[in-house]
């Protein structure tokens, strides 16, 4: 007789909302992780912590905890932020895989010891390529990916100051943390593996004054930025691949 397939459930955190606009056209944060990941094999429970929602008393029955990105910053830190930090860092204590995506990474960097800024380089936005570490050719959150590889990025804090012992796994330019090992069950990455070239191109448009006008503070001229935002976004398929090795190799 053939053996059912085993449920893998995930807790995922949310830690902020899309802008309206962006929700409307291609839906939330969370609609973002459930249909790039997919809803086979997967079971998802979701909490949005950032509107004070209660966390369980700890991530017992449940194969893995996954924290979304945000509008808000870790530099500018809530009650409930530090709760969430809180009960990432007990999870992986105890030996459930975590995973923070872009605010989640900042968030388990600042629980870890670690410091976050604002990125003097500026917002890094769009489809862009990242390269693996020597560690991160290594690591199972990157199997099956090429050395180099483009992923969708909207972002403008930034892991500054390492936690003792965190493991950098991939960089680039403008982010030298875009992906970090805190422990051996427990990662971050910058750029959003779970993000479409369709939900970046809503992010783009529903920032474009702001985009713009920080492309004009250094030196770009005037109308360039967000058309090459948009003309360069590409489809991503690393970032599926990230997702799915994270939640079949570390659990």
């Amino acid at each position: 007789m053939r053996q059912p397939a085993v449920v893998k459930n995930v807790l995922l955190l949310k830690a902020g909302d899309a802008a309206l606009s962006v929700r409307l056209s291609v839906g939330d944060y969370e609609h973002w992780f459930l249909q790039t990941i997919g809803l086979s094999g997967y079971r998802f429970d979701i909490l949005p912590l950032h509107r004070n929602a209660p966390l369980p008393a700890s991530a017992d029955g449940y194969d893995a905890v996954m924290m979304t990105g945000s509008p808000l910053s870790v530099t500018q830190l809530a009650p409930w932020m530090e709760r969430a930090a809180d009960f990432m860092v007990e999870a992986g204590e105890r030996g459930i895989p975590v995973l923070g995506v872009c605010f989640g990474q900042q968030l388990l960097a600042h629980a870890y010891g670690g410091r976050v800024t604002r990125n003097p380089q500026g917002r890094e936005t769009g489809t862009v390529e990242v390269a693996l570490t020597g560690e991160g050719r290594k690591d199972a959150l990157f199997d099956g990916l090429p050395e180099r590889f483009t992923v969708q990025a909207t972002h403008e804090d930034i892991v500054s100051q390492l936690p003792e012992g965190t493991r950098v796994l991939a960089g680039n330019t403008n982010t030298a943390a875009q992906a970090l090992a805190f422990r051996p069950n427990v990662r971050g990455v910058q750029f959003h593996p779970e993000a479409t070239p369709d939900a970046m191109r809503a992010v783009i448009l529903a920032r474009q004054e702001g985009l713009e006008r920080d492309a004009v503070a250094r030196g770009a001229a005037p109308g360039e930025r967000v058309p090459r935002l948009l003309a360069g976004l590409a489809p991503t398929p690393a970032g599926r691949r990230i997702l799915v090795n994270f939640l079949e190799r570390f659990t």
